[in-house]
């Protein structure tokens, strides 16, 4: 395994200075935010560009590898976290030719796995989205395996604030959904892997890495801490709103030790990437810096 972190909180500092601060204090994995050097959608957490794909170069690419390997840093894959089943058309269609051109740049830059959403429209239920997903995503499934990329979707419901509510902006989060994922798609998708989501679900975390371990192709480190008070407060059914509190790892409820002995038992071998979504340890790159370093020794232990 190697131990690596998402670049997008670090959204003003350049990729090689990212590299170079990385491969300095232990990191030897970054998993590059690639959303439109353009603009376009701006969250929290999104809206990095840390590579313009748009027209990237076999030369260019080879160049950002060669750039970051002398730094001792390998791409883990290349993350953009849009909404491709959103209901508006025109904004679907900008996510989608965004992500081929997320796509086919890890494909000219040799990077085996690209990270994303497989989406949703909040106002529809799981099933009536996932008859919309067949169909949106299937012709991108095919470009990426053409392009020699794994697609690979994170099991986060994408449900936080009122504007996602009630549906939430991602149907990949629960068992019964990836059971019909891999039976449609089979090998060319692939899991990311949050254990964070599992807490937030009461989702068990050993007999789901048990089941789908074999299908993680890239797994994130991000922790959770469940807030009593506001779980008293807002109960479950307020979903991500008011108790679920994204920590860095070590600060919350995930049991490491468990989560990589499943990935151990698993056989899975690929890169563990810290994601960093604290808000105790944000205001200024030295305290994300911060984080990050916090989180690395809390997992190096585990990372043989």
């Amino acid at each position: 395994m190697k131990l690596g972190l998402l670049t997008a909180p670090l959204e003003d500092t350049a990729l090689t200075d990212v590299a170079s601060w990385a491969g300095k204090n232990g990191f030897s994995a970054l998993e590059i935010a690639c959303w439109p050097a353009s603009g376009g959608e701006k969250r929290r957490y999104a809206g990095t560009s840390h590579i313009d794909v748009d027209g990237l170069t076999a030369d260019a690419g080879a160049d950002i590898v060669d750039g970051l390997s002398a730094h001792g840093i390998e791409i883990s894959g290349l993350g953009y976290y849009p909404n491709p089943l959103h209901a508006d058309a025109g904004h679907r269609d900008e996510v989608i030719r965004h992500l081929k051109k997320v796509i086919m740049a890890a494909g000219v830059m040799g990077i085996p796995v690209v990270n994303t959403f497989i989406g949703g429209d909040r106002t529809l239920n799981v099933d009536e989205n996932w008859v919309r997903a067949t169909e949106i995503l299937t012709p991108v499934v095919k470009h990426a395996r053409d392009a020699g990329v794994r697609l690979c979707f994170e099991n986060c419901p994408m449900i936080f604030s009122y504007d996602e509510w009630p549906g939430g902006h991602n149907i990949a989060y629960s068992p019964r959904i990836w059971r019909r994922i891999f039976e449609e798609w089979g090998e060319a998708v692939g899991m990311n892997f949050d254990p964070s989501h599992l807490i937030w679900q009461f989702i068990d975390q050993t007999r789901f890495i048990k089941e789908f371990g074999p299908r993680m192709a890239h797994v994130h480190a991000k922790d959770l801490m469940v807030d009593r008070d506001g779980l008293y407060e807002n109960g479950t059914m307020s979903a991500g709103m008011g108790w679920q509190v994204p920590r860095l790892c070590g600060l919350g409820d995930v049991d490491w030790s468990g989560f990589f002995s499943g990935l151990y038992r698993a056989g899975y071998d690929g890169p563990i990437i810290i994601e960093h979504e604290d808000r105790l340890f944000e205001g200024s790159d030295e305290k994300v810096k911060r984080g990050f370093l916090l989180a690395r020794d809390v997992l190096q232990p585990f990372i043989k």
